[in-house]
């Protein structure tokens, strides 16, 4: 009795090289979708969720006297937040920009007034000695002066409303390589006996007439006015 045996069959050369590609299409389609979620966690980590004045989990703090409760979501630092008396309070907020149609970013440094000087002080007292000639130009309505760089102002102009007698004032940095938006900082003197720092892109100056305005919503919602 003879037992026949079926023959193996063996892919031929062609089947092998589709198998390949296949498996090569399959590993570019995976790095594809890694490289992808990759680079949305980037983008998020660089573009993090910007607080909303409504947020409800809150922390008491006192500064200057002034007790202010405090969503934890606007803290710009990370780390717990002890409800306490305190000497800075650091936050990030976000303000509405006329080029932009998304909320823009600003960071907000509250301390005792004792340890700074309003933007609008400084206009007369500082700047103005250090202006440069020429006048910069691109913010509708403020004036652009820029700043002497023996005077350790290197890269940096002021600009300010020059027909009010409170004037919108800014210091803002020219864009570091790399960076597309400048940099401004503004200090004012808050009605509680508070001081406020603001830095923001320069971006925002568009938005210079309502800027305060739309910072003082945020600023009631903590009890900082």
């Amino acid at each position: 009795m003879s037992t026949s045996t079926a023959p193996t069959h063996r892919p031929g050369p062609g089947a092998s090289v589709s198998y390949n590609l296949s498996g090569i299409a399959v590993l570019v389609l995976l790095c594809a979708v890694g490289a992808a979620y990759l680079l949305e966690a980037v983008i998020r980590a660089d573009k993090p969720v910007l607080p909303r004045q409504d947020d409800a989990q809150t922390v008491s703090l006192t500064l200057s006297g002034k007790d202010l409760t405090i969503p934890k979501s606007w803290f710009r630092l990370e780390g717990p937040v002890r409800a306490e008396f305190s000497s800075q309070i650091d936050l990030r907020i976000a303000l509405n920009s006329s080029q932009s149609n998304s909320p823009m970013r600003v960071d907000v440094t509250l301390v005792p007034r004792s340890r700074v000087r309003p933007s609008s002080a400084l206009l007369d007292g500082v700047y103005l000695h250090q202006f440069e000639n020429g006048t910069a130009s691109g913010v509708p309505g403020l004036v652009g002066k820029p700043l002497k760089a023996s005077g350790g102002y290197s890269d940096e102009t002021v600009w300010y409303d020059p027909l009010s007698p409170a004037p919108f004032v800014a210091k803002c940095q020219s864009p570091l390589v790399g960076s597309q938006q400048g940099q401004c900082l503004r200090s004012v003197y808050l009605p509680s006996g508070i001081a406020a720092i603001y830095r923001f892109d320069t971006s925002l100056l568009t938005s210079w007439r309502d800027f305060d305005d739309q910072m003082n919503q945020w600023l009631e919602r903590i009890g900082a006015l």
